[in-house]
């Protein structure tokens, strides 16, 4: 079975116990990730991380 899981460098505005807002470029266009469904990690860059989540997801909120 193909994994459906993909890495995307995004900036984080905000988090809450269950969910980031994370943005690819402009923070007014910031989007709402369940952390139920998503790995968020820091890539040494400030502000900027790494989220793995799955393919749907990110097309569904318009990140790829």
């Amino acid at each position: 079975m193909k994994s459906d899981i993909i890495d995307i460098d995004v900036q984080l505005l905000h988090e809450t116990e269950k969910a980031v807002l994370v943005t690819l470029d402009v923070p007014d266009n910031g989007v709402w990730l369940p952390r139920s469904k998503i790995e968020i990690e820091e890539t040494g860059i400030a502000g900027i991380h790494t989220v793995s989540l799955p393919e749907w997801l990110a097309l569904d909120k318009g990140l790829i």
